[in-house]
């Protein structure tokens, strides 16, 4: 029996080969020994998608140039082809698959790697019925758990609906996209605005969700109002105390007629009291002894929030944080949505946990030995459990060699999976509830008695003692105190805005405003999106100059705002309602409940309904006119500031600033001008101004800190000879 494993790339094929007795690297794919299968065994791969969806130009030459008459594209049926640079790899697989008894499916272990492997295995054109297709099921890379994998492998058609789910979605998508984006492409390109703008089923209403959050901080008008307080003086110590049930006060009329009801006076006004005026009774004290559990264990989405959060680390580069642990065999699988493990997973991080705890120098004493429900119920686990160590602890040589980022990554995995073993957060909390007049005061103080797990996570104050909240003094039920009460001014404040981790969070959350039946099954799906394609809708949203960062807040552009204010015309395209319906809809397919083409057929009818009607929206909004007009003004001075001159070469181009270099504007025209200066010359930049210069006069002044190829500065003019850039040494 010839036996076939389809790795996801060749790095985990390696990782598979590991677990073998004996392998042997060939072209493409590893010989390996056959301890679990009868028959000759061999390890391919692909470089992740080895096929991929045709474009439209590919169905059709017409579709090359955008034209709104050409629209809807919807291809029946839809086609692939091999990836470019990657048709060696694949007549390998290809080969490999059509000669195999058994094909043993070993990408990811998730919705993509199905579409992966299925893609690749549909594309090869074997005939399935004639082998035998088994899947590899794992959470881990180290040599252990895919022994374990291999030997209890699962019916590939187990997991088949998965394929057809991620398939559909795929299909979905490029609906939407290939004509989405040329629509509002070219309907905005009609109103002067040029360039591609690119509409996605996740990325648009993601895009809109950090739009939205920003017209709100932009619009936020400050609101003054008042609380009141009161400063509790029993003789021998002083606290504080807040109105209970609290109570804002949105102006003075408000404030007087509250203290006018409930016999109550400013301090300000006790002149014209009596000497009773500030006096009250404590009416309850209550004392209870409380403790807190550690955090839960990470998803990928509550590790990219806390990242973000503890050291400004964008999503992305947190999930390639981790997934490169995971190849390194430190962490488990990251595309996880759970942050639940199960009683299998428990017991092996009981067994090494004293070494965990060695690792992080932690010192503390482990008291859970048993599972607990916060942390351990295989029951809330699908797909993958949570991220946790492996069983694979770095030492000290190998951890030294990981990066900055994966080091604070394992370390916090690690610490937060060591907590769940050591003692609860005790504290001690009191309330003492004052009365005053006719009103009510409450003040809570909590001081810890045993800081627990969260020692682990919080630094000592300057007192070397863990922070507690306001310490409260011994009184009495019935005791008298005096009250000095005061109203205090504050304002309110606009909402933050959205950091990565934020958003990350928002995206997992999304659907608040959905009816009950959207809530439940985006609370089943995660939200917006998925934890293996968040922090890659955030990248594409930056790359394409939508979004951008500023003191670790997300921004939307000039163009991205226009964007948004021409896809708030369509609701579906921009709220949480879409994703709800999309994502109740391929669920169901995953549970075999909904079939592909039904669902599809309701994505055409949705392409349709956007061409019938965008054009027309975006050609009569009047917010959108004004947006536009200004985007067109803030293009022009732009283009003023980057316009260096008329081009010496062809003199009917412009020299454009384009980062690197600055070339001529005509340089894509019939007869292309090819003219171009560098931005940096000698180890310099060039100063805008002496670009300027060069392009208008044919030379500059002297400018300062060139440096020779001995790596001395020196200082020169600059001047053109034959349209050529050289130094000029003439003083």
């Amino acid at each position: 029996m010839k036996i076939v494993i389809l790795a996801e790339k060749p790095s985990q094929a390696t990782s598979y080969s590991k677990a073998f007795n004996n392998s042997n690297k060939q072209e493409g794919y590893i010989e390996v020994s056959n301890e679990y299968f009868n028959g000759e065994t061999k390890i391919t791969y692909g470089f992740g998608h080895l096929v991929e969806l045709f474009l439209p130009e590919q169905y059709d030459e017409k579709y090359k140039k955008w034209d709104i008459n050409n629209l809807p594209i919807i291809p029946s049926p839809f086609k692939f082809k091999i990836g470019k640079g990657k048709k060696t790899q694949f007549n390998i697989v290809k080969k490999l698959l059509s000669e195999a008894d058994q094909i043993i499916i070993a990408t990811d272990a998730d919705r993509e790697g199905e579409n992966i492997a299925w893609s690749i295995i549909n594309q090869s054109g074997i005939d399935v019925r004639d082998k035998i297709i088994k899947r590899l099921w794992i959470n881990s890379l180290e040599v252990s758990a895919i022994q374990n994998g291999f030997n209890n492998l699962h019916d590939a058609e187990q997991h088949y609906s998965s394929y057809i789910e991620a398939q559909t979605r795929e299909f979905s998508d490029w609906l939407v996209g290939m004509n989405a984006s040329p629509l509002y492409s070219i309907s905005l390109g009609k109103q002067g605005i040029k360039g591609v703008f690119s509409i996605g089923r996740v990325q648009t209403p993601t895009l809109y969700m950090i739009y939205k959050r920003q017209m709100e901080i932009e619009h936020f008008k400050p609101a003054p109002y008042s609380e009141l307080v009161v400063h509790v003086n029993t003789g021998s110590s002083v606290f504080n105390a807040k109105l209970d049930p609290l109570k804002k006060f949105d102006n003075r009329e408000q404030l007087n007629s509250f203290l006018s009801e409930n016999k109550l006076m400013l301090v300000n006004d006790h002149h014209n009291a009596d000497s009773n005026s500030n006096l009250g009774v404590i009416k309850d004290v209550i004392k209870d002894q409380k403790k807190n559990p550690s955090p839960k264990l990470f998803s990928l989405s509550t590790l990219q929030a806390k990242a973000n959060k503890s050291f400004k680390a964008s999503a992305q580069n947190t999930l390639d944080a981790v997934q490169s642990l995971y190849e390194k065999k430190f962490l488990t699988y990251p595309r996880t949505d759970s942050q639940y493990i199960t009683n299998e997973e428990f017991s092996y991080l009981v067994e090494k946990i004293n070494e965990y705890c060695a690792f992080a120098h932690v010192t503390s004493e482990v008291t859970h030995r048993e599972p607990r429900k916060r942390y351990v119920d295989g029951k809330k686990v699908q797909e993958h459990h949570a991220i946790i160590p492996t069983k694979t602890i770095p030492t000290v040589a190998q951890f030294e060699k990981l990066m900055p980022l994966e080091k604070s990554i394992y370390e916090m995995v690690l610490k937060t999976t060591i907590a769940m073993f050591l003692n609860d957060l005790h504290y001690n909390e009191q309330i003492i509830m004052i009365e005053s007049g006719l009103a009510t005061f409450k003040a809570t103080g909590r001081v810890i008695t045993n800081p627990g797990w969260q020692s682990l996570f919080k630094s000592n104050n300057k007192k070397g003692q863990l922070d507690s909240e306001e310490f409260l003094p011994n009184v009495e039920v019935g005791q008298e105190v005096y009250v000095d009460l005061v109203d205090e001014d504050r304002v309110t404040t606009a909402p933050a805005a959205y950091t990565e981790g934020t958003l990350i969070t928002a995206m997992k959350n999304a659907g608040r405003e959905l009816s009950e039946d959207q809530k439940e099954v985006l609370k089943e799906t995660e939200g917006i999106g998925t934890e293996a394609t968040r922090a890659s809708i955030i990248e594409r949203l930056k790359d394409k100059k939508y979004i951008g960062l500023k003191n670790n807040n997300l921004i939307v552009s000039t163009s991205g705002t226009t964007l948004c204010k021409a896809v708030e015309l369509q609701p579906l395209l921009t709220s949480p309602e879409l994703t709800a319906q999309w994502e109740m809809a391929l669920h169901d397919i995953g549970q075999n409940n909904r079939t592909q083409q039904a669902f599809l057929e309701q994505i055409e009818k949705f392409v349709l309904k956007l061409i019938e009607e965008v054009p027309g929206q975006i050609s009569s909004d009047q917010n959108l006119a004004t947006q536009i007009n200004s985007q067109k003004e803030m293009v022009a001075e732009e283009k003023e500031k980057l316009d260096m001159g008329v081009c010496p070469v062809c003199k009917k181009g412009h020299i454009i600033d384009r980062g690197k270099f600055y070339g001529c504007s005509n340089y894509n025209s019939e007869n292309p001008c090819k003219f171009s200066l560098p931005a940096k010359w000698s180890g310099k930049t060039i100063p805008k101004g002496a670009i300027k210069d060069l392009v208008t006069k044919g030379g500059t002044r002297v400018i300062k800190g060139f440096k020779s190829k001995s790596g001395k500065t020196f200082s020169a003019k600059l001047r053109m000879l034959n349209n050529k850039l050289i130094f000029d040494f003439d003083k």
